[in-house]
């Protein structure tokens, strides 16, 4: 009887251990109705209406067009912020909730006609967790407030969110926005032609094509990162880590003509990567642990300002396999003394494998080499630099249209040519390359 018992459990489960997991597919459209069903021939007509249906594991698919957003549309308003779109029903591990392009169609989303009074505006607020947005467009967001204010095309406040092949362009506010949250993914996102030409003095110092800033509320969210991401024509920079309570990894990013408008006529700040400062004077609010940022295998051409910049940091951070070109200083490594007072060369920061050439002003400044470690960049290695050592330097090359699967370019941009004495002079940082040792710069080449 025991015998019979057991052998009949193990089929029940056996049974129940193929049982599948079904989830559901719902559809927005810009001929939907959030009356309809979300089915594909009735498709809900905002995003909004179909996150109310969607749960852990579940797709919605976003049909091709242009989504002219309204102000009836705005979810909801808290304080001094409108969130036109509110995510904030999360997915589990394992089962996203996905907000994805309908297979080869392109959902643009326009804001042009948003503007309400008094309040900051977001495109998109993500307060959920275990979400993936993929293939969304976002244009025309709007700023109304004259004073110092900001608006944004995606704010984050979850954790474990992915945000793919996303395009933030031709608005006033920030691209993609981080104050909360952990182990998320921002990944082949382009943010450009950003001005915010309303508040302050209309220069649009506070529209960045990427901002980081986890407060200190949230100590503990770590494992965020930039990959595959370009930033050009922010008014402000391309990549804002300021007042960043946890460290980031920005890798194989590019970022370039940010400070400028698209005559290049001088906006905001200008520098393709600040990474790190504080900018308080009550010290009481720095975090306990000044976090080491990573920059790597990322690429800054003819920013307004630095290429890559440490913007009066704290403690150093790691800068690998980068390469700058045509900034006016292409590697500025500017701290604040430990004691908060002044300026000072920038102290503790890793530098290795770094690859500049033709600044408009300066190849690198304010680093103290005695108290960093900065060997085997151009700057320090017998190595002469000039445009012979690349195959291109075509600055169009920089906005070609993204690979099928999202990546990058793949162009002649600032790729050595074998004959270059920049291949195979690098040091081993514990990332991948071929041939003997890494090359210098971001493009590791095939020469062995």
């Amino acid at each position: 009887m025991i015998i019979k018992y057991a052998i009949a459990a193990f089929f029940c489960m056996l049974a129940t251990s193929f049982i599948p997991a079904f989830s559901n597919i719902y559809y927005v459209a810009t001929n939907g109705s959030d009356a309809n069903t979300g089915a594909i021939n009735a498709p809900f007509l905002t995003i909004q209406r179909a996150q109310t249906s969607a749960a852990a594991g579940d797709t919605v698919y976003i049909r091709g067009g242009t989504y002219v957003m309204t102000t009836a549309q705005i979810a909801q308003y808290s304080g001094i912020w409108a969130y036109v779109t509110l995510i904030s029903k999360s997915g589990t591990p394992g089962n996203r909730i996905k907000y994805w392009n309908y297979p080869n169609e392109r959902p643009v989303f326009n804001y042009e006609n948003i503007k309400p009074a008094g309040f900051r505006i977001h495109a998109f607020e993500v307060m959920a967790s275990w979400v993936h947005l993929n293939g969304i467009e976002v244009t025309g967001v709007q700023v109304t407030i004259t004073t110092h204010t900001q608006s944004e095309c995606f704010d984050n406040q979850g954790s474990d969110n992915i945000y793919e092949n996303l395009s933030m362009h031709d608005g006033k506010a920030i691209g993609f926005y981080l104050t909360r949250g952990g182990n998320n993914l921002i990944l082949n996102c382009d943010a450009y032609n950003n001005w915010d030409d309303v508040s302050e003095n209309g220069r649009g110092g506070n529209t960045d094509g990427f901002g980081y800033h986890p407060n200190k509320d949230q100590v503990g969210y770590t494992n965020n990162i930039f990959r595959g991401c370009r930033a050009w024509f922010n008014s402000d920079d391309g990549f804002d880590c300021i007042n960043a309570f946890e460290p980031v990894i920005i890798e194989n990013c590019w970022s370039f003509y940010n400070g400028y408008s698209t005559d290049f006529v001088s906006r905001g700040d200008g520098n393709g990567f600040k990474i790190g400062g504080f900018g308080v004077k009550d010290f009481s609010r720095l975090p306990a642990t000044i976090p080491r940022h990573v920059v790597r295998f990322c690429l800054a051409v003819k920013n307004k300002a630095s290429g890559f910049y440490a913007n009066h940091h704290l403690g150093g951070n790691n800068w690998y396999n980068n390469s700058a070109y045509l900034n006016s200083v292409n590697y500025n490594m500017l701290n604040r003394s430990e004691d908060h007072t002044s300026d000072v060369p920038g102290f503790g920061h890793q530098l290795k494998n770094n690859l500049g050439w033709d600044a408009r002003n300066t190849e690198f400044n304010n680093l103290n080499t005695a108290t960093s470690n900065a060997d085997f960049n151009y700057f320090t290695l017998p190595v002469t630099v000039t445009k012979d050592d690349f195959s291109g330097i075509d600055l169009n090359l920089l906005t070609a249209p993204r690979q099928a699967d999202g990546s990058l370019p793949n162009n002649d941009f600032m790729r050595l040519l074998p004959s270059s004495d920049c291949i195979n002079k690098g040091a081993a940082v514990g990332l991948p390359y071929n041939g003997p040792a890494p090359d210098l710069g971001c493009f590791e080449s095939n020469v062995q």
